[in-house]
């Protein structure tokens, strides 16, 4: 009885987990040979939605989830330009040659899995979460530091900002704070908007006393 609720866990993971395979929309970079076929196939069956080119495109179609991307010494100095942006899908080399000019490009092209070849079936499935979740992760991760460099850029707006109205007003932190909070709430705007506002206007002030 001990046993039957962790295998109940686990097979109620299962669907969500297809489902979300079942709606990835894939670019297949890989010129039609036996492993460009199999590859197709292979997630084609997995139940997502595939597309096939070669030579890779110069610009990705909409919407993309993963990219699996050959990278061989006749394609590796294609340049790969919408790898290179924050938006970029999941991108999955697939590689045939294990050298120091492959693994740096397979490095340059932000990879977040390497599929051998020739292809197998088996070990596809695995690459292809992994990877996903590889990438879904690195992604928030950015968004939050992105989040907490605002936050403390928002900061120190607003200590500035109090430090001019102390200055020009002749008031203590607290008064400032509460100026500049006052100010926010009756233009219905963030404190840092505010904050920003003072600075610019003090800088403008500034200037013209020169």
């Amino acid at each position: 009885m001990a046993n039957v609720e962790p295998r109940n866990r686990t097979s109620s993971l299962a669907p969500s987990v297809l489902k979300e395979l079942r709606s990835l929309k894939v670019a297949i970079f890989h010129p039609d040979d036996s492993d460009g076929q199999l590859l197709t196939q292979q997630l084609q069956r997995i139940g997502c939605q595939v597309q096939a080119y070669w030579p890779p495109l110069p610009a990705l179609p909409d919407n993309l989830d993963v990219v699996f991307l050959a990278v061989r010494p006749d394609s590796i100095d294609f340049g790969y330009e919408w790898a290179k942006g924050e938006d970029c899908p999941t991108i999955i080399a697939v590689v045939t040659y294990e050298n120091p000019t492959i693994i740096q490009a397979v490095l340059k092209i932000g990879a977040s899995g390497v599929l051998p070849s020739p292809v197998r079936s088996f070990g596809l499935l695995s690459t292809l979460v992994l990877a996903r979740e590889s990438t879904v992760t690195a992604k928030t991760a950015a968004k939050r530091i992105r989040k907490l460099e605002a936050k403390i850029l928002g900061i120190r707006r607003i200590n500035d900002a109090k430090e001019i109205l102390m200055r020009t007003r002749n008031i203590n932190e607290s008064q400032a704070y509460d100026l500049i909070r006052e100010q926010a709430m009756n233009k219905r705007v963030s404190t840092e908007e505010i904050a920003s506002a003072i600075i610019n206007a003090n800088e403008i002030f500034s200037s013209a006393k020169v």
